[in-house]
């Protein structure tokens, strides 16, 4: 699937592009290649979905959002994916997505990431996300963060 040029250059990226002005140009010089093919394999493997996108990555703690929750949702399974979808556009929901039940314990489907100063801006945000769904919600609650565990995402070797 990728060939050795591709994994090479995944490998360089993965952990974020360079930090100078010209980072298509220090990936090149890196590996060996032109700056036009760094660009265009990039392109081909996003067009191909085997990366999904090129983007700058906020550290929200570095940003002061140390109040980080996961509001969870009990929806009807019928209407999660149009309550997703509405929940998932608003623009302080970082993360949002189904995932299943574990009943009796567990009756959240819905999941949607909020970050926030504080705690009670977290649960301001929290309580515009319960007037959005309306009685769609079946209940709710927020998940504080309480430390960092990983923030990275798959890394694959050269």
């Amino acid at each position: 699937m990728l060939d050795a040029i591709n994994r090479q250059l995944i490998a360089a990226t993965q952990a974020g592009l360079p930090l100078t002005r010209e980072p298509y140009r220090a990936l090149a010089e890196q590996l060996g290649l032109d700056e036009a093919d760094v660009c265009e394999r990039l392109q081909a493997l996003l067009d191909r979905g085997a990366i999904r996108r090129i983007g700058a990555i906020p550290n929200h703690y570095a940003l002061g959002l140390t109040a980080n929750g996961m509001s969870v949702w009990d929806i009807a399974d019928a209407a999660v994916a149009d309550v997703g979808a509405r929940v998932g556009a608003l623009d302080f929901v970082t993360h949002c997505y189904e995932r299943p039940r574990h009943l009796p314990l567990w009756p959240y489907n819905l999941f949607a990431m909020v970050h926030g100063r504080t705690r009670d801006e977290v649960r301001a945000k929290v309580a515009e996300i319960a007037g959005l769904i309306g009685p769609a919600a079946r209940g709710h609650e927020i998940l504080f963060s309480t430390r960092i565990l990983k923030k990275t995402g798959l890394r694959i070797a050269a």
